[in-house]
């Protein structure tokens, strides 16, 4: 062996040691971190587990960022921010293409301002919403009508999620697949899957902040800034479907009742009356009611949305909802008038 070979025979034994070390060190300190890695163990695979998880993300925490929707070839971008203190929460999204448009959301209340016009509108939220988080339903059983599945781990916005799927267990309602970012659980991106498993539309967040320092206060007070606005106010009454005559005669599974508002005569000149919102605790349909002055028969879709309307007793009904046709056609089809 020559002095060349001799001396590279010893380094490559010194280099063998040290990374015969390393690689020890790190199955030694991979196997001691289990704790530090909590927030990277897979939760439980309980849908009712993961939907608590998205729900508890949004609480006590406030965060900013851009998110964009594709329905088809339609693209939507919007910045994003949200305050929850436990008690109350105020988000303000802002479009940032298309009309100038601002759309703040005060728990159930809802308030559109369109800068150029300045015109804005204060109303109640009218379709329950699963990105960023789902919004909360008591007495529905989700694991009736839907069951969770992990189906692997991405980085998104800068962060770790887990990706999960919620898949029905019938034809009433779409699938969903989420990106639960790991730490906090906050919903990074949805899809919502046909049934073929088809994405028919997606919302993510492509630039995303936690725990900025918004104070909630502070939004409120931009919020409730509408000097030199129009502000137009529709009066709501509370009611149910059957104090206004109306009635489902058959249940759609697992549907159930959540809310209905009935608008004066005034506010109603441009919107319906009447409207009624059902929610599987995932899936939310409205039901709309005015007069009878339209087709019989109208349908038209939007990526996952789906408009259904028909007159039934002298009534324009509309169903509206982010789920399968069937699903409004056994809304309208169960529908009656009971006086």
């Amino acid at each position: 062996m020559t002095i060349c070979d001799a001396s590279f025979a010893r380094r490559s034994a010194g280099w063998a040691g040290r990374i015969a070390a390393a690689a020890l060190g790190l199955i030694l300190l991979w196997a001691g971190m289990p704790t530090a890695r909590g927030a990277s163990l897979e939760p439980a695979g309980d849908i009712q587990a993961w939907i608590e998880r998205l729900h508890e993300a949004t609480r006590n925490r406030a965060y900013s960022g851009t998110f964009v929707v594709t329905r088809g070839s339609e693209i939507v971008a919007a910045r994003f921010a949200h305050v929850c203190d436990g008690r109350q929460q105020i988000e303000r999204i802002e479009a940032l293409n298309g009309p100038t448009r601002i759309t703040w959301r005060r728990d159930d209340e809802v308030m559109t301002l369109l800068p150029d016009k300045l015109w804005a509108v204060r109303d109640r939220r009218e379709l329950l919403r699963l990105f960023p988080g789902p919004v909360r339903v008591p007495g529905i059983d989700v694991a009736d009508f839907y069951r969770a599945q992990v189906v692997g781990s991405e980085r998104l916005a800068g962060f770790e999620a887990w990706v999960v799927e919620f898949q029905p267990r019938d034809t009433l309602r779409y699938g969903y697949r989420i990106w639960s970012e790991k730490r906090t659980g906050l919903a990074l991106k949805l899809q919502t899957l046909g049934a073929s498993g088809e994405v028919l539309e997606q919302v993510a967040f492509t630039e995303l902040q936690l725990d900025v320092p918004l104070r909630l206060e502070a939004l409120v007070r931009q919020m409730d800034d509408t000097r030199g606005y129009h502000i137009e106010r529709p009066a709501l009454r509370k009611t149910t479907p059957e104090a206004e005559g109306w009635r489902l005669k058959a249940e759609v599974p697992g549907f159930r009742p959540v809310t209905c508002w009935a608008r004066t005569e005034e506010s109603a000149r441009t919107r319906a009356p009447l409207q009624c919102v059902y929610s599987d605790g995932l899936a939310s349909v409205s039901l709309f009611f005015s007069a009878a002055d339209r087709p019989a028969v109208h349908r038209t879709q939007a990526g996952a949305t789906q408009v259904l309307s028909e007159r039934i007793a002298g009534h324009a009904v509309t169903a509206l909802g982010e789920v399968p046709l069937v699903t409004l056609q056994h809304f309208l089809g169960a529908l009656e008038r009971a006086r």
